[in-house]
C-alpha cells in the first residue's frame, strides 16, 4: 500500500485557535445608515467624520463590483457585522491590564515577545477595537507619536487627522474604499517629527476573532522631513465557515529627505476576503520601501501604490505571494512617477500549490513631467504542480521618451534534478521542496527583522506540508 504524504489540511494551529465571542457586543449584520450612525456614535466621532461616514456610504452604493479580478460572490455585505468589540473594550497601555482572553491570543501569536525583544512600540488590535498601545519612552522622548487614530482624532492632533484622512484613498477610489470610509474602526497613527531617526521598529497587530465580521482598521503615518521609521503591520484570524472580510487602509505620507520602510506579513484565515487598500505619497528626496508576505485569505485583491511626488523620489517593492488550495490571490504594486528623476524597483515572487491561483499585477504609470525617471519590475513565478495556475499581468503607460523603463517576468516548476540532488544529500522530498521554495522566497525574508523572516519561513513550510504525493 502506498504511504499516504499529501494532508487534506494544513496545520495553522498557531494562528487558527479561537476564543468565545458571547460577551462581544456586535452590531446587526448589514450595511445602512442607522449603522453607520451607531458605529459613529460608538466612536464618540466629531460631526465632520460622521458626515464623512455617510457620504462614504452614498458613495459605496454607487460604485459596481470589480468585474476584472477574482470573484467576490461569495462575499454578502447583508451578512458582514461592521463593528465587533469585547465586552471590556477599554483600550490599555499596560499589557497586565488587557483581558486575559484577548492578552492570551496576543500571547500565542508573539506580541509580548516581540515587543520586549525588537520593537520601539506596539498596538494591538482585536476585531474593531485597539485593545492595547504603548511606545517606549525613549522614542517617545524623540517626539515620535504613535496611538490609536481615534485618541488622535480627539486630541492635539485632530486638525492633521482631519487634513490627511482619506486623501490619499478617497473613498470614490473604488467600491471597497468607500465601504472603508463608512465603517472604518481602530488603526493607528504615527508622526515622527523633522530630523528625528528611530531605529527599532514599531509595530500593529489585527487579529479578527469573530466569525462573520469585517474588520477596517485605518493607519496613517507621517514621516516629516529628514526622518526614518520602519512600520511592521502582522495580521491574522482563525478559521471559519462562513466569509469574513478585511478592508483596512493604510496612507502613508513620506516627507523631503525621509525613508518609511512598511512590512506587512498578512496570514488571513481562507475564509477571509482580503480587499486591502494601501499608498504612498513620496515628497523630494524622500523613498518608501515595500515588504509584503501574503499567505493566507481565500480572496485578495492588494496592490500598494507609491506616488513619487517630488524630484528623486524613490519606491522599492519587494514581496511574495503563496496561494494554496481554495485561494485566488490577486497582488501587486501601482508606481506613479509624477516628477523628474524619480525611480523604483519592484521584485516579487508567486508561488501556488494545490490548485491554487496566484496572479501578479502591477501598474508603472510615467508622466510627462518625470523625466530622467528610471522603473524595472521583475516578477517571478513557481508552480508547485500541474493543477494551479500563476499569471503576470504587468501594465505600463509611459508619457515621456526620457526616462529607462524595463520589466521581466519568468514562470516556471520546481526543477527535478534540484530536489533529487537535495534528496541524495541526505533530505526527504519534504524538506528539499521546502528549502527550494524558501529560497525563491528570499528576496522578502531578507528584508525582514530576523524573527518576522522567521515566521515566513514557518508559514511556507506549513503550506509545504502534504504538498507531495
Amino acid at each position: 500500500m502506498k504511504e499516504k504524504t499529501y494532508v487534506e489540511d494544513i496545520d495553522r494551529s498557531l494562528y487558527d485557535f479561537r476564543n468565545e465571542d458571547k460577551d462581544a457586543y456586535r452590531l446587526e449584520e448589514g450595511l445602512t445608515p442607522d449603522i453607520v450612525r451607531q458605529i459613529s456614535k460608538e466612536k464618540n466621532d466629531p460631526e465632520w467624520m460622521l458626515d464623512f461616514r455617510l457620504k462614504s456610504l452614498e458613495t459605496y452604493h454607487k460604485i459596481p463590483v470589480p468585474d476584472w479580478g477574482p470573484s467576490i460572490e461569495g462575499l454578502d455585505m447583508d451578512h458582514i457585522v461592521t463593528y465587533v468589540r469585547p465586552k471590556d473594550n477599554k483600550m490599555q497601555q499596560s499589557w497586565e491590564d488587557v483581558p486575559e482572553e484577548i492578552k492570551d491570543t496576543f500571547t500565542k501569536l508573539g506580541i509580548p515577545q516581540a515587543e520586549h525583544k525588537s520593537l520601539a512600540g506596539v498596538g494591538a488590535q482585536y476585531d474593531s477595537e485597539l485593545v492595547y498601545h504603548n511606545v517606549k519612552e525613549e522614542v517617545a522622548a524623540q517626539g515620535v507619536i504613535y496611538t490609536d487614530l481615534e485618541s488622535a482624532l480627539h486630541g492635539e492632533y485632530a486638525d492633521m487627522i482631519k487634513s490627511h484622512f482619506m486623501k490619499l484613498v478617497p473613498p470614490t477610489d473604488h467600491k471597497f474604499a468607500a465601504l472603508h470610509g463608512a465603517v472604518w474602526s481602530g488603526g493607528s497613527f504615527v508622526y515622527v517629527p523633522p530630523g528625528v531617526s528611530v531605529e527599532i521598529p514599531l509595530q500593529s497587530y489585527f487579529r479578527l476573532n469573530a466569525a462573520g465580521a469585517g474588520q477596517f482598521e485605518h493607519t496613517l503615518i507621517i514621516v516629516d522631513e529628514n526622518a526614518y521609521l520602519h512600520f511592521i503591520e502582522g495580521c491574522s484570524a482563525p478559521k471559519y465557515n462562513v466569509a469574513n472580510l478585511h478592508a483596512g487602509c493604510v496612507e502613508l505620507y513620506v516627507g523631503k529627505n525621509s525613508t518609511l520602510r512598511y512590512s506587512t506579513i498578512e496570514n488571513w484565515s481562507k475564509n477571509m476576503y482580503n480587499l486591502n487598500t494601501k499608498r504612498a505619497k513620496v515628497e523630494e528626496g524622500g523613498k518608501v520601501e515595500w515588504v509584503s508576505g501574503s499567505f493566507g485569505s481565500h480572496v485578495s485583491y492588494l496592490y500598494p501604490m507609491s506616488v513619487l511626488n517630488g524630484e528623486g523620489a524613490r519606491a522599492e517593492f519587494s514581496g511574495v505571494t503563496f496561494a494554496g488550495k481554495g485561494q485566488n490571490l490577486d497582488t501587486g504594486t501601482k508606481v506613479l512617477h509624477n516628477a523628474k528623476n524619480t525611480s523604483s524597483y519592484i521584485n516579487t515572487r508567486s508561488i501556488s500549490k494545490d490548485g491554487g491561483i496566484s496572479t501578479f499585477r502591477s501598474s508603472v504609470v510615467v508622466t510627462k513631467k518625470a523625466e530622467g525617471s528610471k522603473a524595472a519590475v521583475s516578477c517571478q513565478s513557481l508552480m508547485l504542480d500541474d493543477i494551479s495556475r500563476s499569471d503576470t499581468i504587468p501594465a505600463m503607460d509611459i508619457r515621456t521618451k526620457d526616462c529607462d523603463i524595463g520589466h521581466e517576468a519568468k514562470i516556471g516548476r520546481i526543477s527535478d534534478e534540484t530536489v533529487f540532488y537535495l534528496m541524495s544529500r541526505g533530505m526527504n522530498e519534504e524538506d528539499a521542496r521546502a528549502l527550494i521554495v524558501s529560497g525563491f522566497a528570499e528576496n522578502v525574508g531578507k528584508e525582514l527583522p530576523l524573527e518576522y523572516a522567521v515566521e515566513m519561513n514557518n508559514l511556507i513550510r506549513l503550506e509545504m506540508v502534504g504538498a507531495i504525493g
